[in-house]
């Protein structure tokens, strides 16, 4: 194996794989692939995921070639970058058929990570108690514990999740999520939707992957015209649900780097009246 580029958590290396073309071997193959290597199990966690999305959703995901508690090996994307309005567009169809992908409970059959951090999936019928217990007030509790979320927040937050069924439907149904959607995890190519990487599995509403999505600009007009063509949007996403569901993703940036993700946090609180 070569290395070819390489951060902190994966490289990219050219490596000689054996072509077996779904039967016996047939020869030696150079071939891009990730690699990831942890002292965890966080490689296995990432591995089923990979493994359940490339089995369920149209868009594409890295396949797992080799995958064990410590190590994951996995198909290079090649992405350019190269977005423009016509990328934008692609992921908005392609994620709304993906987001049309169901089953009667929210959460997953396994816990899955955000960030490096443990996300809690255990299945329920009713996604506001979901939302309240398995991310809103488990991930306060997570920055609660590490120090960088204040007291006074997190009071905050706990008069919000006893209100939370002023803010979300009785009635969602379950979407197949990613689950960590910005702009980091999206692979552009020649102006079309490359591939997604790095998820954080699990079925839950569509409208929390679309909230992550804006946080930090990542999903555009050009996005949102046509997603909301296959999948209309309530006007109360944009007044009131963005600022709620991304409550969740900011609480896991303070509990991982603290600083103006606080004030963040304490900013949608306001927003939402609390």
């Amino acid at each position: 194996m070569r290395v070819m580029s390489q951060s902190d958590m994966a490289c990219v290396m050219l490596a000689e794989l054996e072509d077996t073309d779904g039967g016996e071997p047939t020869g030696i193959v150079p071939r891009q692939v990730v690699v990831k290597h942890t002292a965890d199990n966080t490689a296995c966690i990432e591995g089923r995921m990979l493994q359940k999305l490339g089995t369920l959703s149209p868009i594409r995901y890295p396949g797992v070639l080799y995958g064990d508690d410590h190590l994951l090996v996995m198909e290079y994307i090649k992405a350019d970058g190269q977005a423009g309005s016509s990328g934008a567009q692609d992921l908005a169809q392609k994620l709304a058929a993906q987001h049309d992908i169901t089953q009667p409970d929210v959460g997953l059959e396994f816990d899955t990570l955000i960030g490096g951090l443990h996300q809690p999936n255990p299945p329920c019928a009713n996604w506001l108690e979901f939302f309240r217990d398995q991310r809103l007030l488990f991930m306060a509790q997570c920055a609660s514990d590490s120090g960088k979320l204040p007291s006074h927040l997190r009071q905050r937050i706990d008069k919000l999740s006893a209100r939370l069924g002023d803010f979300i439907a009785p009635d969602v149904k379950p979407s197949l999520l990613h689950g960590d959607l910005w702009g980091g995890n999206i692979l552009y190519h020649q102006g079309k939707l490359a591939g997604l990487i790095d998820p954080a599995l699990y079925f839950g509403d569509a409208e929390i992957e679309l909230a992550f999505g804006t946080l930090f600009g990542d999903l555009n007009r050009d996005f949102f015209d046509v997603y909301s063509e296959y999948r209309p949007l309530h006007p109360e996403f944009f007044t009131t649900r963005r600022d709620l569901y991304n409550l969740y993703p900011l609480l896991v940036h303070v509990r991982l780097f603290g600083g103006s993700y606080v004030q963040a946090v304490e900013r949608n609180l306001a927003q939402l009246g609390f």
